[in-house]
């Protein structure tokens, strides 16, 4: 830090955006701040010089959920992050309905096992019928960081699905903001005093009776992708609930198939691309 400037420690640490609650539970639950190996609080008047390091306190499980043995699909894994190819027809994290047998459950069985000490935070969700690529953070503040990165826009995430219709237009925009559809707490639809929704896409082959379609989102609302497609005419394949027909899939087609961020502790480019599951790849082969 230049010489001339008189930060305190909790300003220092602000900048390194270790969040307000971070520091609370570094006080109260176990952690430690040190400066050249001394115990520190956030009072001291950090120097050029001063080497300062952070221990967060170990995490607890998170209340209620349950450790399952499931097996996961890792394509990355380090000290402070991992990364899973979820499956169609799982949840992300325990519901009323699906209590059970989630990503959630089954991160924390891996954790479990493997004696990690770390709860379960998930960074990007996918529906449970969506398929693809899901980003987890093992610590809190990790957690923290990959959100500033999202609001930021820098955590990208690419998907690709199957349109139903022949498309006119092979690349736009879909500027059209989304809202709960009546008293539904699941459906969604294009409503003016909705959310700002923007997604764009680009055709990658047309076929007979659909399309498929490469997609990114600029916001992320709940069903976004979905409601935007069945808006411009073109529903997801298998998607019933935004008028999509189930008779070639049972499941919307759709699967987040690229991921891309940057390491929130080493600075790197991460970037991550997979294949498309057996059950989209039978409707094109």
């Amino acid at each position: 830090m230049e010489e001339d400037r008189e930060l305190l420690l909790k300003e220092f640490l602000k900048e390194k955006s270790i969040s307000k609650s971070a520091l609370t539970d570094i006080k109260f639950k176990g952690g430690k701040i040190t400066v050249n190996e001394l115990e520190q609080n956030v009072r001291y008047k950090v120097k050029k010089g001063d080497r300062i390091s952070v221990s967060f306190p170990v995490e607890k499980p998170s209340a209620g959920l349950v450790p399952e043995e499931i097996p996961l699909e890792i394509i990355y894994e380090d000290d402070v992050l991992l990364i899973v190819v979820k499956p169609s027809g799982m949840n992300t994290i325990p519901s009323r309905e699906h209590p059970a047998g989630s990503l959630a459950n089954a991160i924390f069985g891996y954790y479990t096992k493997r004696k990690i000490a770390a709860t379960t935070h998930i960074v990007t969700r996918l529906d449970r019928d969506t398929s693809g690529i899901v980003l987890i953070a093992k610590h809190r503040h990790i957690h923290h960081l990959l959100s500033e990165q999202q609001k930021g826009g820098l955590v990208k995430r690419n998907y690709t699905a199957f349109a139903e219709g022949v498309f006119t237009e092979m690349h736009g925009t879909i500027d059209a903001p989304i809202g709960r559809c009546g008293d539904s707490i699941i459906t969604r639809e294009v409503r003016e005093d909705g959310q700002t929704a923007i997604t764009h896409f680009h055709v990658l082959s047309q076929y007979k009776a659909f399309a498929a379609v490469g997609l990114s989102l600029e916001t992320g609302r709940t069903h976004q992708i979905r409601v935007h497609l069945s808006y411009i005419g073109h529903p997801l394949v298998g998607d019933d609930l935004y008028g999509g027909a189930r008779s070639d899939m049972g499941r919307q087609a759709l699967h987040c198939s690229r991921l891309a961020f940057i390491h929130p502790i080493s600075g790197r480019d991460i970037e991550f691309s997979i294949d498309l599951p057996k059950d989209m790849k039978k409707l094109i082969l």
